[in-house]
């Protein structure tokens, strides 16, 4: 029987499928152990490929006065993705009806109108009855609810809630950048 001397070299031995599924973390948060359905073609994302980045979790919506906001997630992205931030977006109706579209046209949107590369998710409740898991588990271990479009969580490498900024506070402010910041140094537990 051959002897492999690492992980990495058995992953090429056998071959970038079987990488692939073993690049997977070992143990996912409860907090992101949720599949919801791409926005631009509904096929099915775990966020648990998400595990040991630091993410910022924020709802959306196409017809808002702080839509604007798409530019400073997409730059917050830009600037930390290689240092380990992900921007996660959920469109949502939830407040003043401002996301009525289809995910087809909350992507063409998104794309054509601030080139949204960060990962973002099919439209979905965030408040009330119908409210998704994620956001029920961020409501809980917050104490806070999202008051209207572009409420934002900040979530550690471990998978733990440590923030939540209200929708005034804009992508590129000190807070939410220092706090970024400061959790992308963290390392995994």
């Amino acid at each position: 029987m051959m002897k492999f001397k690492s992980l990495a070299f058995l992953c090429l031995f056998l071959g970038a499928p079987f990488a692939l599924a073993q690049a997977a973390p070992s143990q996912c948060s409860p907090l992101l152990a949720h599949t919801f359905p791409r926005l631009q073609d509904e096929a099915p994302q775990n966020l648990c490929q998400y595990q040991g980045k630091v993410i910022l979790v924020v709802n959306t919506a196409s017809f808002c006065g702080f839509t604007s906001q798409y530019e400073g997630l997409e730059k917050l992205y830009a600037t930390f993705k290689d240092q380990g931030l992900v921007v996660l977006g959920f469109p949502s109706n939830d407040f003043g009806q401002q996301e009525p579209g289809s995910n087809k046209e909350i992507a063409d949107f998104c794309k054509n109108t601030y080139d949204v590369k960060f990962p973002m998710f099919a439209k979905t409740a965030v408040t009330g009855k119908n409210i998704n898991p994620l956001f029920k588990m961020l409501v809980a271990q917050t104490g806070t609810t999202p008051k209207w479009n572009f409420y934002k969580y900040v979530i550690d490498r471990n998978g733990k809630v440590v923030d939540s900024f209200n929708s005034m506070t804009k992508p590129d402010s000190k807070s939410i950048t220092s706090e970024v910041e400061k959790l992308l140094k963290e390392k995994v537990l």
